[in-house]
């Protein structure tokens, strides 16, 4: 009798084949494992090979930036009819308003881009590469707090407990760089609101999935990976050597125990030894060009802006991880929308469409997925008294507005149509699994069949109700 005792979980995964399939490919390592996955869930050829995730959390007002109407500018002031309202849910910050006024757009807009999309002149940079993005208007959500939102936006579900979408693509394909993590996190805070809503480490965590698919926070400074370092005394080779001393036991109570975590921990002693060459290679800024700092805006030579990550966005992407995912706080105004919403646009406007430019001019945009987007959009009524110094604007699941581009991703189009007043959707609704969905099907995952076995439940990015793939904006 094996001097170890079986756990319960594990004895449950070993009858199961999927799941022995797996983890003998964590046994054989990355590529393996990525190999075996594919197997199972690919049958068409991807479109990229990565994904970059411009995450601007809190909600950013589609009505102001991308989804304003000549009908906002004439009914400006008047109360939003209830006919348009209907039985809207509002939150407890609003529903005890006694009046909905309509506030126009706080900046003019203008057509861009062959199909002619209304962006806000608060985004000139933005409007630049309209010829490159695909905006979708149709987003929607029936979340309307933040953190069931923001959740629902990274895990597919606003139950705590599920993988996130980077973990998903771990697991699914794997990294092309040996010496980084398949996915990567950078959080930045924005001057559009102090602190903003919290970003929990859940957002990019591995849920039921094997624990060396979660996400690798790197942070700004002189340590961007929290006990990566030896300690003092410690040099690289006696590192080594207790590694490998390490990896033998290890090796052996997971054979006995059938315990996946176990094969789990030694992948990730071995990728942390590894990026202690890797990430200082990474985060050192010196070999970029003064043509670039000035491309990402001067705020990009400061470590921990979203400016400053949106260049590493690019460094990763060139290092072949699988999926970069940027957190950017600050959006949530529900109040002083008039001062907080310019500056936000500042911090995020010229890199992300620098970000686009880079990638492009470097030969990666073809093969890189880019998403900005976030968990909701704003009310197109006021919260608060109409022209206030205070006022600003309540959340909006009903639709809101993303953009994407690269990656098979048609460029220069819009995708989807709100009312005129930009709170109902009229044609071609998105929702955010249809999101996920697509952004799977770029990666050549069908995301029907790409499941993972749990609690006795195939269990997918997309969740139980029924996806689509936007193949409307696919190349």
């Amino acid at each position: 009798m094996s001097p170890f005792l079986t756990t319960r979980r594990a004895f449950l995964g070993s009858s199961s084949a999927a799941m022995g399939q797996l983890a003998l490919a964590s046994l054989m390592g990355n590529e393996a494992s990525a190999a075996a996955s594919q197997s199972l869930m690919r049958n068409f050829a991807p479109k990229a090979k990565r994904v970059i995730c411009l995450f601007q959390s809190g909600g950013p007002s589609h009505v102001d930036l991308f989804d304003g109407k000549p009908s906002l500018y004439t009914n400006h002031g008047k109360d939003l009819p209830p006919s348009v309202r209907g039985d809207q849910r509002v939150t407890g910050m609003t529903s005890g308003q006694s009046s909905f006024p309509v506030v126009k757009p706080l900046a003019d807009g203008k057509p861009c881009g062959p199909s002619g999309v209304w962006i806000s002149d608060l985004l000139p940079y933005t409007q630049k590469i309209a010829g490159e993005i695909c905006v979708i208007r149709s987003m929607h959500t029936e979340a309307i707090n933040h953190d069931p939102a923001i959740t629902l936006a990274n895990t597919g579900s606003m139950q705590l407990g599920n993988a996130s979408a980077g973990a998903w693509i771990s697991y699914g394909l794997g990294t092309d760089n040996s010496n980084l993590p398949a996915f990567m996190v950078l959080v930045s805070q924005g001057t559009g609101k102090n602190p903003g809503q919290p970003i929990f480490s859940r957002l990019w965590g591995s849920g039921y999935l094997p624990s060396q698919h979660q996400g690798v926070l790197l942070r700004a400074g002189a340590d961007p990976v929290l006990y990566l370092e030896n300690p003092n005394g410690i040099e690289r080779e006696h590192r080594r050597a207790q590694l490998d001393s390490l990896a033998q036991m290890n090796q052996v109570f997971g054979e006995q125990t059938g315990d996946a975590e176990t094969f789990a921990r030694i992948q990730q002693y071995e990728m942390a030894f590894r990026m202690q060459a890797s990430v200082p290679d990474l985060t050192d800024l010196s070999d970029e060009s003064t043509e670039t700092f000035e491309l990402y805006g001067k705020e990009s030579r400061k470590p921990g802006t979203y400016a400053a990550n949106c260049l590493l966005a690019r460094r990763l992407a060139e290092r072949g991880v699988r999926f970069i995912q940027l957190f950017h706080r600050g959006w949530d105004q529900h109040i002083a929308i008039a001062k907080q919403l310019p500056a936000q646009c500042r911090d995020t406007d010229q890199p992300s469409a620098a970000l686009i430019m880079d990638l492009k001019r470097r030969g990666l945009l073809d093969d890189t997925l880019v998403i900005w987007g976030a968990e909701f959009g704003r009310t197109v009524y006021s919260q608060g008294a109409i022209g206030s110094p205070t006022a600003g604007r309540d959340h909006h699941g009903r639709c809101f507005s993303v953009w994407l581009a690269g990656g098979g991703i048609k460029a220069g189009v819009v995708h989807g149509e709100t009312d005129d007043f930009a709170w109902n959707i009229t044609k071609d609704p998105v929702h955010l699994r249809d999101l996920h969905a697509t952004m799977l099907n770029q990666l050549g995952l069908n995301h029907d069949r790409f499941v993972f076995p749990y609690r006795g439940l195939d269990q997918k990015l997309v969740g139980v109700e029924p996806a689509k793939v936007v193949k409307q904006i696919l190349v």
